[in-house]
């Protein structure tokens, strides 16, 4: 099992990261040996509840640990403002208080959703992250960026808190649907492009080990992405600088999901965004054709889409991503890559050339 402690600007914060086949039986001793609370609260959701959930709530019940678990929704739809009354209620009725402990069990929604909630509740409680899907194992549970979204767009509503622990188990993602897999390798790439010409490479090379799930190679990508973002988020926790470099193909892809009304899943819209910006970066003179190239055969290689719905329209994107909370003083913020393996953050694009960009990559 590999251990990566995630210290970051403040002393007294500092999250520990394990990574690891069999992690969530070492959870339950961890937990046992090092208490983080005397009451611990699973929120977890419909898909993840059946398979890991009610066994691991057993499992710490039997351990001695004083567990309750709350199942929401699966999905987009219950990362909104209303589904915070319902869990609020819930803590509040099971008794939780100030010396209590979250955990969150599933994907990046969960996930989010329970970072928020421990980050008001009580005035902050401590949480811990259990990602179940390879997006959230090599992203979303990692820098403590959470909240959820409004009709005007995605995240608009969050905090930066940081969880104590993240247990990452290779794993849970045996019996994860290749979809589901699919969107996570997204988020892999993404990393690669940004921060890690050598993983981008590995990634060229390592297709049928990544595709059928090689244990090893698995354990080797979930360690590479917690390194790169360890390594840019304890460099810029509050994402003001070097932080937001991690939003590539973001900018596009949360309003390819807003004005989809969330059809289309958070992995598949980044891939999108990813081929966008890309075409932006070459139309600025950022980026040789070359990398282009490489950039969206990887991408096609993994099954990910590299075009845009033609329902989309450049100016109704436009409009969503003005109210994108990378923004600052009203210019659009987005990531363009500068070659495999480095990223720029660029503000004030051209409204003509980003539409230019979005249409060249439209079905």
């Amino acid at each position: 099992m590999e251990q990566i402690d995630l210290r970051l600007t403040r002393k007294d914060t500092q999250c520990e990261i394990f990574i690891g086949f069999g992690v969530l039986e070492f959870l339950v001793d961890d937990l046992k040996a090092r208490p983080m609370g005397h009451h611990l609260g699973i929120v977890t959701d419909r898909h993840v509840t059946g398979r890991w959930g009610r066994r691991l709530h057993d499992l710490l019940v039997d351990a001695g640990v004083r567990t309750d678990m709350m199942v929401i929704r699966p999905g987009e739809a219950s990362k909104k403002w209303g589904t915070l009354p319902r869990i609020f209620g819930w803590l509040v009725k099971q008794g939780f208080d100030r010396k209590s402990c979250l955990m969150a069990l599933g994907g990046g929604v969960v996930g989010d959703v329970t970072g928020f909630v421990a980050s008001v509740y009580m005035r902050s409680i401590p949480y811990i992250q259990v990602p179940t899907t390879l997006l959230a194992q090599v992203d979303s549970s990692i820098g403590g960026k959470n909240g959820v979204d409004l009709p005007h767009g995605k995240n608009l509503i969050g905090t930066v808190y940081q969880p104590e622990r993240v247990y990452i188990d290779p794993s849970v993602l045996e019996s994860l649907p290749h979809p589901e897999f699919q969107y996570g390798l997204a988020e892999v790439i993404k990393s690669a492009v940004i921060r890690d010409g050598e993983f981008f490479q590995f990634l060229e090379r390592r297709h049928n080990a990544v595709v059928t799930r090689d244990p090893k190679t698995l354990e080797e990508i979930i360690s590479r992405c917690c390194r790169i973002k360890t390594e840019v988020v304890m460099a810029d926790e509050h994402d003001r600088g070097i932080r937001r470099v991690l939003n590539f193909g973001h900018t596009v892809g949360h309003a390819i999901e807003t004005l989809s009304e969330y059809s289309i899943p958070h992995g598949m819209a980044v891939s999108m965004g990813m081929a966008a910006e890309t075409a932006l970066s070459t139309r600025e003179g950022h980026l040789v054709s070359q990398d282009r190239a490489r950039i969206l055969e990887v991408l096609e290689q993994y099954g990910l889409p590299t075009q845009i719905p033609r329902h989309c329209d450049p100016d109704a994107m436009l409009a969503v991503m003005g109210v994108d909370k990378k923004n600052e003083d009203g210019r659009v913020a987005v990531i363009l890559p500068t070659s495999i393996g480095t990223a720029i953050v660029k503000e004030g694009v051209p409204r003509a050339s980003f539409r230019e960009a979005l249409r060249e990559v439209q079905l």
